[in-house]
C-alpha cells in the first residue's frame, strides 16, 4: 500500500507530531508498505516518488531545523499546504495524518482531503471541529456526561465579576492539546496572571472547577474502549506538557480501577465520541476522585503516537501491537 505520513504543521503541538509521525512511518515500513513522509506546511521542493527510500529520522530532524522558518508571513503565504502536498497525497491510497493541534485536528486538513477525494485517518471534518473545541465539546457533553462546572471567557469581552469560579482551578485554551497553555490555579492570588499566560495561547479559553483525583484516560478504536491508563507524574502536581513527553510520568496500565467504575468509563468514552461523532480512533480523559465520581474533561481526536504516548500502550495491553496497531487504524478508515 502507498502512504503517506501527513506531519509537522504550525502549532504548539509541532514537535509531538513529527515524533508520532517518524514511529508511525518506520513501522508502516517494516511491514511492506511504501511510505513517504512530509510536512504538510513546508512541502517539499519536489515531487517524492514511493519508490524512493527515505531516512525518517533524518527528515524529522530536518524538519526540526525549519522550525524558526514558520512565521506568519510565510503561514499567509503558504495557506494549508505547502508545495507538492497535496499532488503526494493524491498519489497514496490513503494518508495517515500525524498531525495534532491547528490546522491538523481542526477539521481544516479533513475537508480538503474530503473535496479532492483524498482517504485518510481517523474523524471527519466536522468532529474533529468540535474536538478541538473544548468549548463546544463541553456544551454539548456536560449535559450528558458528567463534566467539570466551568465558563467560557472570550479575551477581552469579560468582566471580572463574571468569573464565578474560584481558585483551585484550571483554566485552559479552547482550541489545543499536549496540555500546551493549561494554568493549574491553587491560589487565588495567582489566577489574573494565569488566564493572562493562558491568553496567550487563545482568544478563547475555559476556566474550570479543580477537581482532585486520579488522572485517568481511554482510547476507543473502532467503536469498542481499550483498557483505561492511569497516570501518575513522578515530577509536579499533574500531567503537563513536560510530564507527558519527558518521561517523568508512571503509566499504569490497564489502571487499577473497580469494575463498575471500568463499566461506567467505557460507555462513558463510547458515548462521547457518538455525540460529538468521533470514528476510527480517539481518548477521552477523565478524573477519577476518592469516592469514585467519574469527570470527563476533553476528547483527543488525533491521539499521540510516540514512544511515551497512551494509545499504544492501551492496545498493547489487548495484544495489539504497535505496527498492527498502525495498521488497524489505517483499515478502518478505509472501511469509514
Amino acid at each position: 500500500m502507498k502512504i503517506v505520513i501527513l506531519c509537522g504543521g504550525i502549532s504548539s503541538e509541532r514537535e509531538v507530531s513529527l515524533r508520532s509521525s517518524c514511529k508511525v512511518a518506520k513501522a508502516l515500513k517494516e511491514r511492506g508498505h511504501k511510505v513517504i513522509m512530509t510536512d504538510v506546511f513546508f512541502g517539499t521542493g519536489k515531487m517524492l516518488s514511493f519508490d524512493e527510500e527515505q531516512d525518517f529520522n533524518a527528515v524529522a530532524e530536518g524538519l526540526r531545523q525549519r522550525n524558526g522558518e514558520i512565521t506568519p508571513e510565510r503561514i499567509r503565504k503558504t495557506g494549508l499546504f505547502g508545495p507538492n502536498v497535496l499532488e503526494i497525497c493524491r498519489q497514496a491510497d490513503i494518508v495517515f495524518i500525524g498531525l495534532h493541534g491547528e490546522n491538523g485536528e481542526d477539521g481544516k486538513v479533513q475537508a480538503a482531503f474530503e473535496a479532492e477525494h483524498i482517504p485518510y485517518t481517523g474523524s471527519g471534518p466536522e468532529a474533529s471541529r468540535i474536538a478541538m473545541s473544548k468549548d463546544e465539546t463541553k456544551k454539548r457533553i456536560a449535559p450528558l456526561i458528567r463534566m467539570p462546572k466551568g465558563i467560557t471567557l472570550k479575551k477581552g469581552d469579560f468582566h471580572k465579576e463574571e468569573i464565578t469560579i474560584k481558585a483551585p482551578c484550571v483554566i485552559k485554551p479552547s482550541n489545543g492539546g499536549s496540555s500546551v497553555g493549561v494554568m493549574l490555579v491553587m491560589k487565588q492570588e495567582q489566577f489574573e496572571d494565569a488566564l493572562e499566560e493562558c491568553f496567550r495561547f487563545d482568544d478563547t479559553v475555559l476556566v474550570e472547577e479543580y477537581i482532585e483525583g486520579r488522572e485517568l484516560t481511554q482510547a476507543v478504536l473502532d467503536g469498542t474502549a481499550l483498557p483505561p491508563v492511569e497516570i501518575c507524574p513522578e515530577e509536579g502536581a499533574w500531567y503537563d506538557y513536560t510530564n507527558k513527553y519527558s518521561g517523568f510520568t508512571k503509566e499504569v496500565c490497564p489502571a487499577d480501577i473497580p469494575e463498575e467504575v471500568l463499566a461506567e468509563m467505557s460507555a462513558s468514552s463510547v458515548r462521547f465520541g457518538q455525540i460529538i461523532g468521533l470514528s476510527v480512533y480517539y481518548r477521552i480523559d477523565y478524573i477519577l476522585t476518592p469516592s469514585m465520581e467519574l469527570y470527563a474533561l476533553e476528547a483527543n481526536s488525533l491521539p499521540g503516537m510516540t514512544d511515551t504516548s497512551l494509545v499504544p500502550q492501551e492496545a498493547a495491553a489487548v495484544g495489539i501491537g504497535y505496527p498492527e496497531l498502525c495498521e488497524k487504524i489505517i483499515d478502518i478508515s478505509l472501511r469509514k
